[in-house]
């Protein structure tokens, strides 16, 4: 048996529920960025991954016109921070609607610093940061793809396997449904198989 629905027959709500506690788990894409009146503002946002390698893209979505995308229309920058397990609760609180004029690196005491290419700052103990200028924008629904071009990565050391970020020192964060997070839990290595090695794989 299966629960069948018409999303056509729901409303908003029900959709967003069904949609975020069945794409899961979802990385989050804690985005710095600048107003033009200078407020720094900083928000966690889980519709995130990357577009394109060559050049470098990553994408978020805004749910809702919200001040990281007005931000990004007014500046065309923003920084990716890496969401980390240890920073869980203030990841939370910086999601609080608080109003344009206050900046959450304040409000919460998120510690900041000066990025190399672009004005918005680096939240200073995320482990990545990635610093983009705006590619594009692509508006669907009630919501807005951001899509920025990556123009520098900084990366901690401690978090580096010689030049590869080592995904147990990351200790990643993820959104779940509801009010859930995830965190990294067990990590499996399986190398894929080619096709020229399809028969031999049993």
């Amino acid at each position: 048996m299966r629960t069948e629905l018409d999303p056509d027959q729901l409303d908003r709500t029900a959709v967003y529920r069904l949609l975020t506690s069945t794409v899961v788990p979802r990385p989050i894409a804690w985005v710095s960025t600048v107003s033009a009146d200078g407020v720094d503002n900083l928000a966690p946002h889980s519709f995130f991954t990357i577009s394109s390698v060559t050049p470098p893209i990553v994408q978020f979505t805004s749910v809702g016109r919200k001040d990281s995308l007005r931000n990004v229309e007014t500046t065309g920058q923003f920084v990716i921070n890496f969401a980390p397990e240890p920073l869980l609760e203030e990841i939370n609180k910086t999601a609080t609607d608080f109003p344009q004029q206050v900046s959450e690196f304040d409000a919460v005491g998120v510690r900041r610093e000066a990025s190399a290419r672009v004005t918005a700052p680096r939240v200073a103990d995320s482990p990545v940061a990635l610093e983009c200028e705006l590619h594009s924008t692509l508006p669907l629904g009630d919501c807005t793809v951001v899509f920025g071009r990556v123009v520098r990565f900084a990366i901690d050391d401690t978090v580096l396997d010689r030049d590869h970020p080592e995904v147990t020192r990351l200790r990643p964060l993820t959104r779940l449904g509801k009010d859930e997070w995830g965190t990294l839990g067990d990590v499996r290595e399986l190398r894929r198989i080619r096709y020229a090695d399809w028969s031999a794989s049993g």
